[in-house]
């Protein structure tokens, strides 16, 4: 068996056919970001932005991401960005569990890669392809978890933010967790001096 690498990640997602979404895209999407980050996020899937770009986040959501990051002053190239899936649903519906399923090895081969300390998961699908089908966002939002040194925590995606305002104050308090997680477990140092800062602003 090859050495993992990303180039072999890369050309393993460029040639998947394991289930039926690689049909009709323009782009694969595999991820992007600092390949070594100690903070990982992962996604739903691409949208259609993604698909025509070829990289994770860039439409609106991937917008309000990058805001959301911001706000707790980490700047979104020191992160590692990716999705459950690397190929865009059609209507940008969401993924079902036998496309996640299938892209299951990809994404436990970018854990592998980036090696992060810490993952946020974004919305449900993420959550459930990551830790399994019995989790649900709404009962688990904001409650960390630790598998084999790796510490993970859901919030919602930022799409459901665009489309219901009144979930911010969630997420903005799951920011902040992530924020003093990060501290505790002294990541980012140069961005986070040995103290949790309190003049942030809300996305």
């Amino acid at each position: 068996m090859p050495e993992i690498s990303w180039e072999l990640l890369h050309a393993q997602v460029e040639a998947c056919t394991l289930c039926p979404l690689y049909q009709g895209i323009t782009h694969k999407v595999p991820g992007q970001g600092d390949p070594h980050a100690p903070l990982m996020l992962i996604g739903e899937g691409p949208g259609q932005r993604e698909d025509e770009e070829g990289l994770a986040f860039v439409g609106p959501a991937g917008q309000l991401l990058t805001r959301m990051l911001a706000s707790i002053s980490l700047p979104r190239d020191r992160v590692y960005i990716c999705n459950a899936v690397k190929c865009r649903p059609p209507q940008n519906r969401t993924p079902t569990p036998e496309e996640t399923n299938a892209c299951r090895m990809h994404l436990r081969m970018q854990v592998a890669l980036v090696r992060p300390r810490v993952i946020l998961l974004l919305g449900s699908t993420a959550l459930k392809a990551t830790l399994g089908p019995d989790h649900f966002i709404t009962r688990e939002r904001g409650v960390w978890y630790e598998r084999k040194g790796v510490w993970m925590m859901a919030t919602y995606h930022p799409s459901a933010l665009l489309h219901d305002a009144s979930k911010k104050p969630d997420v903005w308090r799951d920011l902040q967790s992530l924020r003093d997680r990060l501290i505790d477990l002294r990541l980012y140092p140069d961005l986070y001096p040995a103290v949790s800062q309190e003049t942030e602003t809300t996305p």
